[in-house]
């Protein structure tokens, strides 16, 4: 597909593309690029292989600038990324992209933006800012599930609530990844080092560094509300853990000395005087009840009930 940036994103074909009136965006298959690449005129051999694609980036060459993008799918935050790569130089931009998501998002752009002062700078702010404008969205519902979970957890900690809470820290150290180089391909285009963008123009680059890098702060920000969520999981775990073993304490504690009279009466000697005795067997039930109920009350004085 070819670009022309006018007004809008508007459609042209290869000849229009080439008469140099207007600066351009294509998107081309890999096959199509290795086919066109030289009528692009851009003083380069980009040979794009796809696994070969593991980061966003860019790269100043003498007669161009060219980099990849792997963008994390905001439905599917650590599955596989889309990939693709892009050439560009004061005429224009090529995508080389054989996934179909550079396509989309420049028909997305071409119906959706309308430019007064129509430029290069401005139509690559909109297609980076394309890449993000869900993910202050996303990062608020992360926030609100976050909490949700630490509600839960105050009530009961359950394995689930801390499932939740790994894969969300999955997803947002991914994101924070993919910010980190989303600020290094801003500050990279912001730069200008070939002057293939007009001076005035670069503030758009700086305005999207800036968003990118407010989005990264939110990431690291819910990233160490993860971290505490789990602290205060395992913390409920050892609250309850200690519960139990004071209630275990206080039960084994109350019954050793019951033991000790079973063990005591229970040795049956010939001439113990309390077997003969009709107030034996009454007497040692009103002193085990006296010890238990002794006991009770002391583990409470002390607050260890």
């Amino acid at each position: 597909m070819y670009y022309l940036i006018k007004s809008s994103l508007t459609e042209c074909t290869a000849e229009e593309l080439h008469k140099g009136d207007h600066q351009y965006v294509a998107v081309l298959s890999i096959d199509e690029w290795q086919a066109q690449q030289s009528s692009f005129d851009m003083g380069i051999e980009l040979d794009i292989n796809p696994d070969d694609i593991h980061n966003t980036k860019a790269e100043v060459n003498y007669d161009s600038l060219t980099g990849t993008f792997s963008v994390p799918s905001r439905r599917d935050i650590c599955g596989d990324d889309y990939q693709y790569a892009f050439a560009l130089d004061e005429k224009g931009i090529v995508f080389i992209d054989s996934t179909g998501v550079v396509d989309r998002m420049l028909k997305r752009i071409a119906r959706t933006k309308k430019w007064r002062v129509p430029c290069m700078e401005r139509f690559i702010y909109d297609f980076l800012e394309l890449i993000i404008n869900r993910d202050l969205s996303i990062l608020e519902s992360y926030e609100k599930e976050l909490d949700a979970i630490e509600d839960d957890m105050l009530d009961s900690s359950t394995e689930t609530g801390l499932k939740r809470v790994n894969e969300i820290r999955s997803d947002l150290r991914e994101l924070r990844i993919h910010y980190e180089q989303l600020i290094d391909l801003g500050q990279e285009l912001s730069e200008n080092e070939n002057n293939f963008f007009k001076n005035e123009n670069t503030r758009y680059f700086r305005l999207f560094t800036d968003r990118v890098t407010r989005l990264h702060d939110t990431a690291t920000s819910l990233r160490d509300f993860t971290m505490q969520l789990r602290d205060m999981y395992h913390t409920q775990i050892d609250v309850k853990q200690n519960r139990i073993m004071t209630l275990l304490t206080v039960v084994t504690t109350i019954f050793m000395p019951l033991t000790l009279i079973v063990g005591w009466y229970g040795m049956n000697f010939r001439y113990m005087p309390e077997l003969n005795t009709k107030w034996g067997y009454p007497g040692v039930i009103i002193l085990s009840v006296l010890i238990i109920v002794g006991g009770l009350l002391f583990f409470k004085k002390k607050k260890w009930l």
